[in-house]
């Protein structure tokens, strides 16, 4: 016969495997949007390394090249576009942390079997404005992206 070894009782904390789905089924929500403010803020920080490089670009030309001296006339534009899209990239990484504070707390949440998350709608909403922001700071920037110097370059 086997003797069987009698495991001692996991501490009140480790949760089953029902709390662990609990627990992942809960992150799902605030991971895909941590994802997608991830690919938003990376798409803003491309278009403003494109904005600079053409600011480089304009700062590059002579002042005596009669040609492309007017082309510089474009660099105030561009670096609003850049200011634009640094304060869009600030406001969905500030989402960003939201969205990382909220998923921090609805896995702790279910991870100690408390009943309520705390704060986890306040967090959701505070991340979904930040969000916002970065999204009407974007349209700001889309909005005097193209401009007659643009089609010389």
């Amino acid at each position: 016969m086997i003797d069987i070894i009698a495991l001692p009782a996991l501490p009140g904390f480790v949760p089953d495997v029902d709390r662990l789905a609990r627990i992942f089924s809960s992150a799902t929500s605030p991971t895909f949007f941590l994802a997608a403010v991830a690919a938003f803020a990376s798409l803003m920080t491309s278009r403003m390394a494109a904005a600079m490089d053409r600011v480089r670009t304009l700062n590059a030309i002579p002042d005596d090249d009669a040609n492309r001296a007017h082309l510089k006339a474009d660099i105030e534009r561009l670096l609003r576009r850049a200011a634009l899209l640094k304060s869009g990239i600030f406001s969905a990484l500030a989402a960003g942390v939201c969205a990382t504070l909220l998923l921090a707390d609805l896995f702790i949440t279910e991870f100690v079997g408390a009943e309520y998350a705390y704060g986890a709608g306040l967090m959701f909403v505070i991340a979904t404005l930040f969000l916002g922001i970065a999204l009407v700071r974007f349209a700001q920037e889309v909005s005097i992206s193209l401009g007659e110097p643009d089609k010389y370059m």
